[in-house]
């Protein structure tokens, strides 16, 4: 912000905090996912024979007063796939 640079980010905390932008996966999601491989395996499944998992779920988290403050216009097409609009 110092240097008037927008950034995008991976984790949505950045956003939350002055970031332009972030995308990345839902961490929600993916801890959600970690129990569930977690479960497979304390049942009995053995973690070679488990698939590779991935994130699924993700994110695109716009803060617009970052935006406003830089003096960039965010184009309407990307304010309209935003999960989140920070004001």
């Amino acid at each position: 912000m110092h240097q008037s640079i927008p950034a995008a980010f991976a984790a949505r905390e950045f956003a939350e905090v002055g970031g332009l932008m972030s995308y990345g996966s839902d961490i929600a999601d993916a801890y959600r996912q970690v129990g569930i491989y977690t479960g497979r395996i304390l049942k009995g499944s053995k973690p070679a024979d488990l698939p590779v998992m991935q994130a699924s779920k993700f994110e695109l988290i716009i803060n617009a007063q970052t935006a406003r403050t830089l003096g960039l216009t965010v184009p309407q097409s990307l304010l309209a796939t935003a999960d989140e609009l920070i004001e």
